[in-house]
């Protein structure tokens, strides 16, 4: 545990955890910072001016980032006929009906994402106990209840991330990898800020953009200026 600390002692070091940093030089801090032995994830902490106990303040939605999200995302179809094997084609993981509502009920969630056509909703319903609270319970608004199967299979294999706000009216996401370039994950944390400030709630009131940081999975928080992410500097 000593050595554990000790790197992150040494992660820290040359990072001002009051500065608010431009983005391309945040990111440098962070890809350069992150010492694991695997390739760590890299996200971004959104804090918002908004409560999201009222209905007119929540913020959900989905990006589709430009370069991926750099990890493999099992996909979850619940459908029938056609439709199943549309989201087979499309590359989805697993796709049934009751023989996967059975397979969830009995404690088997063998993905990262799970899909339904409007018809299966009846029955996907009754996993709302077990798939909400993981945050895999499919939505319109996000794109993943959909008759459109295939183009949502693709999306979620190909870096589309849901967001939604949490308690302290924070959203978190996971942008790339550390082995990504910076110009990439720039472009990547552009795309979600933008997703995530077009998602403005109408109940939202002041600053809804606070403060921006970003940080690898086993990393020091950077802090960003948000008026670089925000393309405005």
């Amino acid at each position: 545990m000593a050595h554990e600390g000790k790197r992150i002692r040494a992660a820290r070091e040359g990072v001002d955890r009051i500065k608010l940093y431009p983005l391309g030089d945040a990111v440098t801090l962070v890809k350069g910072r992150a010492s694991a032995k695997f390739d760590e994830t890299i996200e971004v902490a959104m804090n918002l001016g908004v409560d999201p106990r009222h209905a007119d303040q929540m913020v959900r939605g989905v990006c589709n980032l430009p370069n991926g999200t750099g990890r493999t995302v099992r996909v979850a179809v619940f459908a029938r006929g056609p439709k199943a094997d549309e989201a087979k084609a499309a590359g989805a993981d697993i796709v049934g009906a009751e023989d996967l509502l059975e397979t969830v009920q009995g404690g088997t969630i063998d993905f990262d994402r799970c899909i339904a056509t409007p018809d299966m909703m009846g029955l996907v319903g009754r996993l709302g106990k077990v798939l909400g609270p993981r945050g895999l319970m499919p939505n319109p608004r996000v794109g993943t209840v959909t008759m459109n199967v295939g183009q949502a299979v693709k999306d979620a294999k190909g870096g589309a991330v849901e967001f939604r706000v949490e308690k302290a009216g924070i959203v978190h996401g996971g942008v790339g990898k550390v082995s990504f370039g910076e110009d990439k994950l720039v472009e990547n944390i552009r795309a979600f800020a933008d997703a995530v400030a077009k998602a403005k709630p109408a109940g939202a009131k002041g600053t809804y953009i606070q403060r921006i940081a970003i940080s690898s999975s086993m990393g020091p928080g950077v802090k960003v200026d948000p008026a670089s992410v925000m393309g405005q500097g």
